[in-house]
């Protein structure tokens, strides 16, 4: 399934739901709002805290949301390929992923 769904557009949230319950992968349609994330505040707070980018952040939060996410970001360059892959081995605290919680 392939939607709009990133950390400031969630309106597809009830299909991602039937997703999860069906074992079917999620794949979300402008993961990271075209770097929109950046300028809330709860993003750049977390990003700051942990020595990341809002991009990384925006990732990270799709992956800790749900196992059947997968984010394919567009990349044109090589520094933002890398920036993407790291923003794998991130991981948000629960206190982190509430905060961001209200970022939508």
């Amino acid at each position: 399934m392939q939607n709009r769904y990133n950390l400031l557009d969630r309106e597809h949230e009830p299909v991602l739901a039937v997703c999860e319950r069906a074992g079917i992968a999620f794949l979300p349609w402008r993961p990271v709002a075209a770097g929109g994330s950046g300028a809330r505040p709860a993003v750049a707070a977390v990003a700051s805290e942990i020595g990341v980018t809002a991009t990384q952040v925006a990732l990270a939060w799709l992956l800790e949301r749900s196992p059947v996410v997968l984010p394919i970001p567009g990349t044109a360059r090589v520094d933002h390929l890398a920036e993407n892959v790291a923003a794998a081995r991130i991981r948000l605290t629960p206190e982190q992923m509430a905060r961001l919680e209200t970022t939508g």
